[in-house]
């Protein structure tokens, strides 16, 4: 027999203040794996994050005829198949585990705990993804498509290095609100359809939009630094020289990383883990009438 409301099992989807408790519990048992298993599950999801990243270059690589909108959405849609693998397969990914803040804030999960997950994701994420990124370039694929998608990945990489600081920052909290609203819609889901189906829109949307993602953007750089690094002449062949002087680890981490992480956890943390955890959750820590906790 079919739920009505989300509150017995059945087909339905979860309505938003189960999605809520779902939310909590995967974070408090987020914030208890171990180190290693942790670190392991967080490299596969920057690697995940990455494939992602390779399928949208793609996508967006020999697009200079077809109008800008048209190939955003198409490579925000492809991209979408980096956070359907960490969420169907099975792995950790920093911006997500912002959500754990729904947990943390109910008193459920300390702040050291809290904050060892984020290292270690963080840190397991961008070797995953940088691991990707070095794969493309050792297997020659920015000369695919008559190096279309070289070309591609230096003007991606060299694009992200423009904002300022101030700019980046904004920009990765307004991806990361539609990151975490994508794992947020997926707490409602019943079936593996449901999670892919409830991953695609906000994720097209924020790629499409151009807004920032810390982990993408471990990929996305260190990409074009490393086909400036070990293949030189391909961008000085095709004109390219002026995007490669852009091109540094410190600007990478100064113009976008460190920005970018920041706006990305107070949206993520604060604007949707924050607001669905005062929204739904917040009534256990309210006294009632007689001087107890709701809840």
């Amino acid at each position: 027999m079919r739920a009505t409301g989300g509150d017995t099992p059945g087909l339905d989807a979860l309505l938003p203040p189960q999605m809520a408790k779902r939310a909590e519990e995967i974070g408090v048992k987020k914030a208890s794996m171990d180190a290693v298993t942790l670190l392991a599950l967080a490299v596969l999801a920057g690697a995940f994050i990455a494939l992602g990243g390779v399928f949208a270059t793609v996508a967006l690589a020999g697009a200079e005829r077809v109008p800008w909108g048209t190939t955003r959405v198409v490579a925000g849609v492809v991209f979408s198949v980096g956070l359907i693998l960490v969420v169907v397969g099975g792995a950790e990914l920093f911006t997500g585990n912002n959500l754990i803040v729904m947990g943390w804030a109910g008193g459920r999960i300390g702040t050291r705990a809290l904050l060892r997950n984020w290292a270690i994701v963080y840190a397991g994420n961008f070797l995953g993804a940088l691991s990707i990124a070095l794969a493309v370039v050792l297997a020659g694929t920015h000369h695919a498509g008559a190096g279309a998608f070289g070309v591609t990945a230096l003007s991606v990489a060299a694009d992200k290095l423009r904002p300022d600081f101030a700019q980046a920052v904004v920009l990765g909290i307004l991806g990361n609100v539609l990151v975490c609203l994508a794992v947020w819609l997926t707490y409602s889901a019943r079936t593996t359809a449901d999670r892919i189906l409830a991953i695609v829109p906000p994720i097209s949307a924020f790629v499409a939009a151009g807004f920032e993602h810390s982990i993408a953007n471990m990929y996305f750089v260190p990409l074009g630094l490393f086909i400036a690094a070990f293949d030189p002449a391909f961008a000085a062949a095709r004109g390219l020289d002026t995007a490669v002087p852009v091109l540094s680890w410190s600007a990478f981490v100064g113009r976008n990383l460190l920005p970018v992480t920041i706006g990305n956890v107070i949206g993520g943390s604060l604007l949707v883990g924050g607001v669905y955890w005062f929204i739904y959750l917040r009534a256990r820590l309210v006294p009632d009438g007689d001087g107890q906790r709701g809840g």
